[in-house]
């Protein structure tokens, strides 16, 4: 958590630009929950400038929500676009900026955790790290990969989880560019 908050008099008004700037900037509806985990770790907007402001936001028309599949997204709505154009400068680069870096990594992470299914089974002489890389739906691969304990079965899972589709790649690759290992003759 970041202690440089925005001063309080400009909170509320700040809180709001900044969701609807980091709304425009992602340029798509994002699940209320998903919004609310974004601007707490960013440590820019505490709990209750958030929820002050997306009342606001929600009252005023800035901002809607709408349910699809069972999940309440917020879209931004044609004057929270113009609002988060027009009063953007008013909140200072670094907190727009911080909030939209925190954005990007959470979705990245989303992303990892839909492409990598890693789970640990502690054995007698170890662990195995069972690891399962997909594509949506598709199943690419399924590795089971020996770990001799714990922190170890951790930290393989921690490198996969940075770049699932990265670890299938290389695997892939690799495998790829095998090539039969043919006895060396000597001069007859």
């Amino acid at each position: 958590m970041n202690d440089f908050y925005i001063t309080e008099t400009d909170s509320a008004h700040a809180a709001k630009v900044l969701l609807c700037f980091v709304l425009e900037k992602l340029n798509r509806p994002i699940e209320e929950k998903q919004l609310y985990e974004v601007a707490m770790d960013s440590g820019v907007v505490n709990y209750f400038y958030y929820t002050e402001a997306l009342d606001d936001l929600l009252k005023n028309g800035s901002v809607s929500r709408q349910e699809h599949d069972g999940s309440v997204y917020i879209v931004l709505e044609e004057k929270g676009r113009w609002g988060a154009d027009y009063f953007n400068d008013t909140v200072p680069y670094y907190f727009r900026k911080q909030l939209l870096t925190a954005a990007l990594r959470y979705f990245a992470k989303l992303r990892r955790e839909d492409e990598a299914d890693i789970e640990i089974i502690p054995e007698d002489n170890g662990c195995k790290v069972r690891c399962t890389i997909k594509d949506g739906k598709l199943e690419l691969m399924k590795l089971d990969l020996y770990a001799p304990d714990d922190d170890q079965a951790q930290l393989i899972k921690e490198k996969i989880m940075l770049d699932p589709t990265g670890f299938y790649s290389r695997i892939i690759g690799y495998t790829l560019g095998l090539e039969e290992e043919l006895p060396e003759v000597d001069d007859i």
